[in-house]
């Protein structure tokens, strides 16, 4: 059965109030989909004194980097392990982001780790950015 557009909200709504419980940012950032723009939603995010930020039309880009790594995350991980319960989880993505951040080559680092990366600094240039 496909959800509902209240049963997304109700998701999205639940799922913040719970956040909420563990902590208050100072932003809270989303991007423009119509369960964030909601009043029932955005009117939890300003009761808890929260700023909002959202991403304008067209500013999917600026999440590729992020959406490639929770891919990787997943696909190399996640699924792999099949985590049974929060500490096992918390301890083997431990274990894969030192492996994600200092060993693993990546294609679009010019086969640098990200930690190389970041110890040359942006004047080596290593990945051809200025290019």
């Amino acid at each position: 059965m496909q959800p509902t557009y209240d049963d997304i909200l109700d998701e999205a709504t639940d799922l913040l109030v719970h956040a909420l419980l563990v902590g208050t940012p100072d932003i809270f950032n989303t991007d423009q989909g119509s369960q964030f723009t909601s009043d029932r939603f955005t009117d939890k995010v300003k009761a808890a004194g929260v700023a909002m930020s959202m991403d304008g039309r067209g500013r999917w880009m600026d999440n590729v980097w992020i959406e490639r790594l929770w891919r990787s995350v997943k696909y190399e991980n996640v699924y792999l392990q099949d985590y049974q319960s929060l500490p096992e989880a918390r301890d083997g993505l431990s274990e894969y982001f030192a492996f994600y951040n200092h060993q693993r080559r990546h294609q679009s680092l010019n086969r640098h780790t990200p930690a190389e990366v970041y110890h040359l600094g942006r004047d080596a240039d290593p990945v051809g950015c200025g290019q």
